[in-house]
């Protein structure tokens, strides 16, 4: 398997991972130690075409040159401060993120749950404020997925992420999801906000009708409630336009973001509007790493890479040809049940559980990940080439034809 780092081979630093990591991710026995654009080497260097990327996080592939220089550059300025002081490269990137979408308010934190963490202290205290104590409760998703704290995992509709770990947070209902009339039928005295994913990843990738969104904001605006999105998997162009809302038509009150922010780079945020902001004040919320200078200095240079480099026209492109060749591969293969998706975030559902296909890819070249145990989901880079998809799609045929 070759040698890893510090001179220790492959195998050995696999084994000791094994006895000093936590085990919460059942980890396949390779060593990745390198990465450019859509492909990861291994310790050995075997080449791998990833069509995972880090769970829709290299959104712009592995190592990208303008994030590399914009890493290399802030880190010889200066890499962190505390959030008592301004710095630049924050207020460039809340500037961008608010001229960008609906949004007129930034908060920077570290990862999704922190986003949506913040997302849920926001809705309570604007209620607590705008309404009384008893204005509490947030209706979410089932199969929906915001996180794995405390109260992001509370949000969350996935029973099987909730064992364990209970009690829960109280003040949290679960909805069908894409079904208006259930929301309609949750709402009541206490209800202080909805919380959605436009585009399901984690549960299945799973899309909303056409005018869900736009009825759900229009709900919420009736009852006097908030609105938040968690765009944390969808977001950043991975449905082939900025923000997965925008191909809906209605914009939410908060949004949550985090993954491909800064492409790699450890990074969340919450965007709202201006009313909703002046809910915060200092000591309401915070954190000791959010916003520093390296992650939003490389989410910087991510916004505009993205907007400026035909990224998301070839999402479009490519998220069409990829669920072409997809679709191809349903017609002669029954045990296909479905293939959806947006730009490129794609599911295909089986009719048996996927994790011998995601080995199988593996073993051809290929990372691959498998959701809700029998939807194969493919989030490659956002600068995937059709050559690339080909070898992708040959790979699938050849595992598909021995099943």
């Amino acid at each position: 398997m070759g040698r890893g780092e510090h001179g220790l081979s492959a195998e050995d630093l696999i084994q000791e991972g094994t006895h000093l990591l936590i085990n919460t991710y059942a980890r396949y026995p390779i060593l990745l130690v390198r990465g450019e654009g859509a492909k990861v080497w291994d310790s050995s260097g075997r080449e791998y075409l990833d069509f995972v990327a880090g769970i829709a996080v290299c959104n712009l592939g592995h190592c990208h040159p303008k994030m590399v220089q914009a890493l290399e550059e802030q880190a010889r300025k200066l890499i962190h401060c505390s959030n008592l002081y301004y710095t630049g490269p924050q207020v460039e990137l809340a500037r961008r993120l608010c001229e960008h979408s609906f949004g007129e308010r930034v908060f920077f934190c570290n990862s999704g749950s922190e986003a949506n963490e913040a997302a849920i202290k926001l809705v309570r205290k604007y209620a607590k404020e705008r309404h009384g104590g008893e204005k509490y409760e947030i209706i979410t998703m089932e199969n929906s997925f915001h996180g794995r704290t405390m109260g992001a995992l509370s949000a969350t509709g996935q029973q099987k992420f909730h064992k364990g770990f209970e009690p829960l947070l109280p003040g949290f209902t679960y909805v069908p999801f894409d079904d208006l009339d259930a929301v309609k039928e949750a709402i009541g005295p206490k209800t202080c906000a909805v919380m959605v994913e436009p585009i399901q990843g984690e549960g299945g990738v799973n899309l909303p009708s056409t005018n869900y969104l736009k009825g759900l904001r229009e709900l919420c605006d009736q009852k006097g409630i908030l609105l938040i999105y968690d765009e944390v998997q969808v977001g950043m162009g991975r449905t082939g336009t900025l923000f997965a809302y925008q191909h809906y038509g209605a914009p939410p009150h908060i949004m949550t973001l985090a993954k491909s922010l800064a492409n790699g780079v450890p990074i969340g945020a919450m965007v709202i509007t201006e009313e909703v902001a002046h809910t915060f004040s200092p000591g309401s919320h915070g954190t000791t790493f959010g916003g520093n200078p390296i992650a939003t200095r490389v989410g910087c240079a991510v916004l505009d890479t993205l907007l400026g480099n035909g990224i998301l026209e070839n999402c479009q492109q490519m998220g069409e040809y990829l669920f072409a060749g997809l679709i191809d591969l349903k017609k002669r293969y029954d045990f296909i049940k479905e293939v959806r998706g947006k730009g490129l975030i794609i599911g295909v559902e089986l009719e048996f559980e996927g994790k011998e296909i995601v080995e199988r890819c593996l073993e051809k070249g290929f990372l691959i990940n498998c959701t809700m145990d029998r939807v194969l989901r493919f989030l490659p880079p956002l600068n995937i080439t059709r050559k690339e998809i080909d070898l992708l799609l040959t790979a699938l045929e050849e595992v598909f034809s021995e099943q």
